[in-house]
C-alpha cells in the first residue's frame, strides 16, 4: 500500500442540495443517497477552515454542474451556503491500495 501525498475533502449533499437538484434534474432523486464525492487537496494543513475556503468555490460549482449546466439556476456561490448544502469531512491521509499507477486527466 502506498501513501499518496494528498489530503481529501469528502462532500456529501444535504437535503437543501437534494431539493435544489430535484428541481433541476428529474433523475437526481435516484442519486440522493449515493456516496459522497471525494476531492484531493494538499496533504499538509493544520486548520480546516482556510483550506476549505480556498477550495469551496470550485467544489461547489463542480457539484452543481453535475446536476445542471444552467448557471442561472445556481444559488450564490458563498461559503455559508456551501456549508448548508453539504456535509464536509476533511483528512490528511490518503492511501492507495492498488498496484497500478494513478491516472489524472
Amino acid at each position: 500500500m502506498k501513501f499518496v501525498n494528498r489530503g481529501y475533502l469528502s462532500v456529501k449533499p444535504t437535503k437543501l442540495f437534494v431539493d435544489w437538484a430535484n428541481k433541476n434534474d428529474e433523475d437526481f432523486n435516484a442519486l440522493a443517497d449515493s456516496e459522497p464525492s471525494v476531492y484531493l487537496i494538499e496533504e499538509d494543513f493544520y486548520d480546516d477552515e482556510p483550506v476549505l475556503k480556498s477550495h469551496f468555490k470550485k467544489v461547489f460549482k463542480n457539484e452543481l454542474m453535475a446536476v445542471s449546466e444552467d448557471e442561472s439556476t445556481y444559488p450564490d456561490i458563498k461559503f455559508e451556503i456551501f456549508n448548508e448544502w453539504f456535509d464536509i469531512q476533511m483528512g490528511g491521509f490518503v492511501f492507495d491500495t492498488q498496484e497500478g499507477g494513478l491516472n489524472a486527466d
